[in-house]
């Protein structure tokens, strides 16, 4: 059972997989309560994330629904099993709620896409960059608390470093060209930024200016997938206390298709590069 009865991210999506399976072979929950001799409030909790299964009723539920790939149903007794992980970013008692589903979600996705329209996205920041934005958010931090927040930037880029998840994103011009951080930050940042664009499983590109409102059609936002197939599970939007999850099919159309567009409406990754370095010669240039 998740702690204090509470969903967690995991159980949430393992809950959603579950009911489209049973939903999908035409069982009610009464049914598929039969099925596992439980009652069909057991399966409206699994469902609604609030409990899980034993592996052994996952699979025995999964065979009455029909559902024989193998990576399937591998993947939803993983689910099962690890509804309540304990993962690191659980060891900074400083992180909001909503901070910690976000990295939930990072941690576990194959694939992650991500729109930002100020600051360099947290998974590109360098240590003294996400130091200084840090620094100077709306609530006073003190400085081993800032230095606790740079560890787990640190720890969400990790799986990014390691090739262990696609990552695509999108940034507005203005990220690049307004330092918004000191100038030595600032031309630190740009060359990270051009080095980790080098990555096999990294996509950067740029939106410019000439793309006018579309810069505008939404907040920034991480979508994010979890299977090989490309399908958007879980959308975070970014807000002071860290991040609302949205998990409603139509809100995860929706942000599927404001990234696509902005993706098509980008420079592509090579043309971003160029617009990064043209940038940082001419900052080095104006600072020598």
């Amino acid at each position: 059972m998740p702690a204090g009865g509470k969903p967690t991210v995991r159980s949430r999506r393992f809950g959603r997989k579950m009911q489209r399976h049973r939903v999908k072979a035409g069982f009610d929950q009464a049914q598929a309560a039969e099925f596992i001799y439980g009652s069909r409030s057991k399966i409206s909790r699994m469902e609604d994330g609030i409990t899980t299964a034993k592996p052994a009723e996952v699979l025995l539920l999964l065979d009455r629904y029909g559902v024989s790939e193998e990576k399937e149903r591998d993947h939803l007794v993983w689910l099962a099993k690890n509804s309540n992980h304990r993962g690191w970013w659980l060891n900074f008692p400083e992180l909001s709620e909503g901070y910690r589903n976000h990295i939930s979600l990072e941690d576990d996705a194959t694939a992650i896409c991500e729109w930002q329209t100020v600051l360099v996205p947290g998974l590109l920041q360098t240590a003294r960059y996400a130091e200084c934005v840090t620094m100077a958010g709306p609530d006073y931090v003190a400085p081993d608390v800032v230095a606790q927040l740079v560890k787990v930037r640190e720890g969400r880029q990790a799986k990014i470093g390691e090739g262990g998840t696609r990552y695509a994103a999108v940034i507005w011009e203005p990220v690049v060209i307004n330092s918004l951080v000191p100038d030595d930050i600032y031309l630190g940042q740009l060359e990270h930024l051009l080095e980790v664009g080098k990555r096999q499983n990294v996509s950067l590109q740029v939106l410019p200016l000439s793309a006018g409102v579309k810069a505008g059609m939404t907040y920034p936002f991480s979508s994010f997938c979890f299977e090989d197939q490309p399908t958007v599970e879980a959308v975070a939007i970014d807000n002071l206390r860290g991040a609302s999850i949205l998990e409603g099919a139509e809100d995860l159309a929706a942000y599927t298709r404001a990234f696509e567009q902005l993706r098509s409406a980008a420079l592509a990754p090579d043309a971003s590069a160029r617009l990064i370095r043209r940038v940082l010669r001419s900052k080095k240039e104006a600072t020598s």
